[in-house]
């Protein structure tokens, strides 16, 4: 019995565990979605502008406006670039969190495992001994009426 406490004790510090990295994934996949979002914006950003550019270069535009423009997406690209590491970073923040969450509920699993074992355990033993003394009972009231 005093196993399935310890068992008991250390699995809720195991779903602490787990809840903790839990929460940790959470927040590095809303971190994740937050970069992707600003990538994306960026992205459509320079699409939009660089459709616009080749409409105005068609058209009439000066040198002084086509420098601007150019000024312009170049520095969407260094942003773009930027933010794609950021991506990759948060990325990766995100899988190492899962990782750590999916170890976190192995772990959480594992230890209801054991007290699942250890109390069916106790319920064979139990079980076994009650069956013994039953027998024992059965065994002098047969010697006792003979």
């Amino acid at each position: 019995m005093t196993t399935n406490n310890v068992f008991a004790k250390l699995l809720d510090i195991k779903q602490r565990e787990r809840k903790i990295a839990q929460k940790a994934y959470y927040q590095s996949l809303e971190n994740f979605e937050d970069v992707a979002m600003n990538l994306y914006t960026l992205l459509k950003k320079k699409e939009d502008l660089e459709a616009t550019y080749d409409v105005s270069i068609q058209g009439h535009m000066t040198i002084e406006e086509i420098r601007k423009q150019n000024h312009y997406i170049d520095t969407l690209t260094k942003k773009i670039r930027a933010v794609q590491n950021d991506v990759q970073k948060a990325r990766q923040e995100m899988e190492t969190n899962q990782s750590k969450l999916t170890d976190a509920y192995i772990e959480v699993k594992k230890y209801e495992k054991m007290i699942e074992f250890r109390q069916k355990e106790e319920k064979e033993q139990l079980k076994k001994t009650e069956n013994q003394k039953m027998d024992d009972i059965s065994i002098r009231q047969y010697l006792l009426t003979r």
